[in-house]
């Protein structure tokens, strides 16, 4: 049997509303895309790596440093974000699509390699994630979604499913094969994705401390529960809500 092909895509763009350009923002040296990129290489059981932007002059930027890169880049429609992923699997032949996104800097590949891993185990699965039940800090979220679900949610996905890629998979009426995996304790009170002013200051204090390299989630964890005060910079964002896009 061939071995199924797992192909991480990464969705970027520059049009953040709390935070623009925030994807190619500098962090400790690299802008942060480069941190995505480089965290998705580094995970076991992925085939390829590519960045899905959107048509927008304003995302010319993130197609030029994918180049420079070395990633491939697919660009499609700025809202419909799930037509991007689509695009991708379509390019690369991919069995799977890992979902990343660009504003997750801290993302630890041993995390990605996990999810992929437990996908291969059973690639019946239609998808496997970091989020089913969230035990990490948001901002260390990995999924994995079967190309035959991506499909079957291609072809029925309406309105805010279609922004948020693979929300149907797990939100809607529909019944799909999931899996996902938990930590315990627990450290789903903390935040570590890039959405704000605020969050930036958080993250790039963690950098700070734990230097330029992907970092274990654990040691993550374990930086915010000694540095309350580092905890404290971005606990009072409110994540934006599913249907807000």
């Amino acid at each position: 049997m061939t071995e199924a092909h797992v192909v991480a895509v990464i969705q970027a763009r520059m049009g953040s509303s709390r935070l623009p350009g925030k994807v190619l923002r500098s962090l400790g040296g690299r802008p942060v895309l480069g941190w995505m990129v480089r965290a998705a290489r580094a995970a076991e059981g992925i085939d390829d790596v590519v960045i899905a932007t959107s048509t927008a002059p304003g995302d010319d930027a993130i197609a030029e440093l994918g180049a420079e890169l070395g990633v491939h880049v697919v660009r499609g429609s700025e809202d419909d974000v799930l037509s991007r992923f689509v695009q991708a699997r379509a390019e690369t032949g991919a069995d799977a699509i890992v979902r990343l996104t660009a504003d997750c800097p801290l993302v630890d590949p041993t995390l990605i390699s996990k999810i992929v891993a437990l996908w291969r185990s059973d690639s019946n699965l239609d998808w496997v994630s970091s989020t089913l039940v969230r035990t990490l800090p948001r901002g260390l979220d990995v999924e994995i979604a079967s190309a035959s679900a991506l499909a079957v949610a291609d072809a029925e996905a309406r309105d805010h499913h279609r922004t948020h890629v693979t929300s149907y998979l797990y939100a809607s009426e529909r019944q799909f094969r999931t899996m996902g995996i938990v930590v315990s304790p627990p450290a789903n009170d903390l935040r570590v994705t890039l959405d704000t002013a605020e969050d930036a200051a958080a993250i790039e204090s963690i950098v700070a401390e734990l230097g330029d390299a992907a970092p274990a989630w654990a040691d993550v964890v374990a930086f915010l529960r000694a540095r309350p005060d580092v905890t404290a910079l971005n606990a009072g964002v409110q994540q934006k809500q599913l249907a807000e896009g």
